[in-house]
């Protein structure tokens, strides 16, 4: 990628996809939950009405994913009728779920109410590792029932990982268990320690680690028939572009991946779209940069979806490249990447620092 002049880079705000945290009751107790979520019940949580307002609102600035998450959203009884109403609005719907308490007939109630895709978090390739990452015995084994109870209705999945020092050795192990069990897509999370996983700082991966499981994670894709997508690892993005452009010109390695090689073409996105295409709302409607940045934007009890998405001195900082600050800001590859401006704020108190967990030196 060529150098460019990021100082008079306005990020666009295309809304592109939202995830809305519908309950933070949740009926597993994860190490890295960025909620610290437990069975609840939570004040404040919005109600039916309320949400369908808001989906309302988020309709009249545009056509984003909602992703319907939590705690854990099958929790929540409305669930089907949140689902249904975003569906009957036009957007994309799809579900965020730990997958214990999936059946075969919630499954087709889902699949009847709009959902088109279902994530399910797997972090350790057998029972041993994900149960003890997921705080409860059994967990993994009420997944894969789960996952079943989807493949026999045909509901499309993907299987999220959520990357530690625990589990790194297992990455491959977990990414041969998607394939195998016909997961549509495999998309990997790097630890951002904040909720509960504060109390996992010291698993995160080092910054070394972090750019060989990136760089691992693009040589899978060249040969896998999986969509794989890196989130809260902007770096990906980086990587992607320094990659793919030494591939250009070896002929061989792209024409004999060519179908893998679009497949991770189309799972690209910008490295941190908190603020410029992605935002998250909490439980009790505070709409944020993301999930692990809790900042508050705005309060859906106060203002509408489209005045805080629109305004937020939040938001226009983040899309102002321009304030940027230490490499990240000299970095030719900040449009693209953007460093992880959670990460950034738990280690220096300020979202527009520099990512500190990127080694790579701006040329």
């Amino acid at each position: 990628m060529e150098k460019q002049n990021n100082r008079s880079w306005i990020l666009p705000h295309t809304l592109r996809m939202i995830a809305w945290e519908v309950t933070r009751s949740c009926n597993l107790a994860c190490r890295h939950c960025r909620a610290s979520a437990l069975r609840g019940p939570y004040e404040g949580e919005l109600g039916t009405e309320k949400c369908m307002q808001i989906i309302d609102e988020i309709v009249s600035v545009g056509n984003p994913v909602i992703i319907l998450t939590g705690g854990e959203p099958m929790l929540r009884e409305d669930i089907y009728d949140l689902a249904a109403y975003g569906d009957k609005k036009g957007l994309r719907m799809v579900l965020a779920t730990n997958g214990t308490l999936l059946t075969d007939a919630n499954v087709e109630r889902l699949i009847q109410s709009g959902i088109k895709r279902i994530s399910v978090s797997i972090d350790g390739a057998g029972p041993e590792s994900h149960d003890e990452f997921r705080g409860v015995k059994g967990a993994f084994a009420g997944t894969m029932r789960g996952i079943e109870a989807m493949k026999k209705v045909g509901m499309e999945f993907q299987i999220n990982t959520t990357i530690t020092k625990g589990n790194l050795s297992e990455i491959t192990g977990i990414h041969e268990l998607a394939h195998r069990l016909g997961a549509a897509a495999h998309h990997i999370f790097l630890l951002v320690p904040t909720g509960r996983g504060k109390e996992m700082a010291d698993q995160e991966i080092s910054p070394l680690q972090y750019e060989q499981t990136l760089n691992w994670f693009f040589e899978t894709g060249l040969k896998c028939d999986m969509q794989l997508k890196a989130t809260c690892a902007p770096h990906y993005y980086r990587i992607f572009y320094q990659r793919h452009g030494e591939l250009k010109g070896s002929t061989g390695k792209i024409a004999t991946n060519r179908s893998a090689d679009v497949r991770s073409l189309h799972s690209m996105t910008r490295g941190c779209m908190g603020g410029s295409s992605f935002c998250f709302i909490s439980h009790t409607g505070q709409v944020q940069p993301c999930g692990y940045l809790e900042l508050d934007c705005g309060q859906l009890k106060e203002k509408s979806f489209q005045e805080i998405w629109e305004n937020s001195p939040i938001f226009q900082d983040l899309r102002n490249l321009s304030l940027y600050k230490g490499k990240c800001g000299r970095c030719e590859f900040l449009r693209v990447c953007g460093g992880c401006r959670a990460r950034a704020y738990e280690a220096t108190g300020d979202y527009l620092a520099e990512e500190p967990y990127c080694i790579y030196e701006p040329g």
